[in-house]
């Protein structure tokens, strides 16, 4: 469900849940991408949107849900140096997570990743919120220094 995969191949939410299921029956994790572009994000629909792209999924996977990691990406931050203030940020990690919880008595125990320009500037204080349970890195995985220091805020 990565951004790129939902605008260019035109990834709908029911291909992306049914790939997370055959991934699941091959004993993979999936890493589940949920996440608003700009024009949602400025008419409010941020909410909307996320709870749609992972009822899908619910759906889908239903008593397996627990067995995905769920990442964060609002499309308007990825790769644009731009990213959601940590408290933006646990908005909408605390509403997915309250969206599995109606779906999986683990959802405490699932991983909700942010994945919107994660850097070492912003790492520390995105990774102290209390639903976001780490990093989806992109851009600075690919800069030694960075992601080391990124490692470090998570640790």
């Amino acid at each position: 469900g990565h951004s790129e995969r939902r605008a260019l191949h035109r990834e709908s939410d029911q291909l992306v849940a049914d790939k997370a299921k055959a991934a699941l029956a091959r004993n993979l994790t999936p890493i589940v991408c949920v996440g608003e572009t700009l024009a949602e994000s400025e008419a409010g629909q941020t909410d909307v949107v996320v709870k749609r792209q992972l009822s899908a999924v619910i759906h889908t996977l239903a008593h397996c849900i627990s067995q995905v990691v769920v990442a964060y990406e609002p499309v308007w931050a990825i790769g644009t140096g731009k990213t959601a203030t940590p408290e933006q940020a646990q908005t909408v990690h605390a509403l997915l997570r309250l969206q599995l919880a109606a779906a999986s008595p683990k959802a405490d125990e699932m991983k909700i990743l942010y994945g919107g320009s994660v850097k070492a500037d912003n790492a520390a204080t995105l990774f102290a919120q209390n639903d976001i349970d780490g990093g989806l890195i992109g851009g600075a995985s690919l800069k030694a220094a960075e992601f080391a220091a990124v490692c470090r805020a998570a640790a």
